[in-house]
């Protein structure tokens, strides 16, 4: 009997032992330790946030969204418009005595581009002469006539008749500059100067010095690089959907993406390709881009959403240590999801990839959410 009551004693202490053991105030540093290891292991790119201060930082929630612009891709051409082309030819036939510019070379509107020696400019030279000392001729006698009428020696008549005939000759006169000044005519009065109409560079020069041109013959063409337009094919059955006003993209060859605008379109269709012509101007002046070019556009009818895509706000995704990313919201914050983005349109960007409708991400202000990220990772790299 009292070796099982040992027993029972022994029992105890041991079970008293454990207790004291499992609830040791040294069992504090073990929390610490566990609170430690969770927050080195929160999800890599969580913002850790309260709502008092996203309402602070005036950063905007909204849900995805299906339903992003719907894009169609044409076969375009790079063309100079009316206003900002022109072709050059000479004003009357000669011998090009001087060639001032050359394939590639910037003109400036009114600069002289060469010179052609011509029989016409001597004779518009001599006509104008000519008008000159008619009318010289002519004032003299109306001053006679009226200094004669004002004597009471002749009569009204005789004076009315010579300021008659000095008004033809000043007509005659007027008529004979503007002939000069359109021609080019230098003041040599044998040679015509050719100018240019528009700023611009030069395209075209099929110009040789000393070479023997007819009049109306091309010199030079002039492209202003800044007045370049891009015209579209469009298939008949998508040509009704394309509207004036619509945004569109252009794909250079290299890649790059450039904005442009519809401008106009073809109300009927062309007889052979059986298509109409959408012409678009570009949002800025693209350099090196040429009149011939090949591209292609991406024009987006204005009403028209692909209800199988996502679009997102433009300010929704931000670039993070060169990736896509948004900012979900979770409940402890926002977490950095990757993402793929497609087209960009009216402010607003096409999702690939990364999210589904319905998730909450952060729009207005998400750089905060970076650049918050961006810190921690500087802090902990240090």
């Amino acid at each position: 009997m009292n070796r099982k009551r040992l027993a029972i004693i022994a029992g105890i202490v041991i079970l008293v032992s454990a207790l004291m053991l499992m609830f040791w105030p040294d069992s504090q540093v073990d929390t610490h330790a566990d609170e430690e290891v969770a927050e080195t292991e929160l999800p890599e790119g969580l913002v850790l946030i309260e709502q008092e201060q996203i309402r602070t930082a005036e950063i905007e929630v909204a849900a995805v969204q299906t339903g992003a612009a719907v894009e169609l891709v044409f076969p375009a051409t790079v063309a100079a418009s009316p206003t900002a082309s022109a072709r050059i030819d000479a004003r009357a036939s000669g011998v090009v005595r001087s060639v001032g510019k050359t394939l590639g070379d910037y003109v400036r509107q009114g600069e002289t581009v060469a010179r052609i020696e011509s029989a016409d400019a001597a004779a518009l030279a001599s006509q104008l002469s000519a008008a000159r000392a008619r009318v010289t001729e002519l004032s003299a006698a109306y001053e006679r006539e009226r200094r004669l009428f004002e004597a009471n020696v002749t009569a009204r008549q005789d004076l009315e008749a010579a300021r008659a005939n000095l008004d033809v000759a000043r007509s005659e006169l007027n008529r004979s500059q503007a002939a000069v000044a359109a021609a080019g005519v230098s003041g040599d009065g044998r040679s015509l100067a050719v100018t240019s109409p528009l700023s611009g560079r030069v395209t075209a020069a099929p110009i040789v010095l000393g070479s023997f041109v007819d009049a109306g013959e091309e010199l030079y063409s002039v492209v202003n690089p800044s007045g370049l337009q891009i015209e579209v094919a469009l298939p008949s059955e998508d040509a009704s959907r394309i509207q004036p006003g619509d945004e569109a993209a252009l794909i250079l060859g290299d890649g790059r993406e450039v904005g442009a605008r519809v401008r106009s379109v073809t109300p009927s269709l062309d007889a052979e390709s059986r298509s109409a012509t959408a012409v678009l101007t570009l949002t800025r002046a693209v350099p090196g881009l040429q009149p011939g070019s090949f591209l292609q556009a991406r024009i987006r009818p204005s009403g028209e959403l692909d209800q199988s895509r996502i679009a997102v706000p433009e300010d929704a995704v931000q670039v993070l240590e060169g990736r896509d990313v948004v900012f979900v919201r979770t409940r402890r914050g926002f977490q950095a999801r990757e993402v793929e983005i497609g087209s960009r349109s009216a402010g607003m960007v096409t999702i690939l990839s990364g999210l589904e409708p319905g998730q909450r991400i952060a729009t207005a202000n998400a750089f905060l959410l970076k650049s918050e990220l961006e810190k921690e990772g500087a802090e902990h790299g240090h």
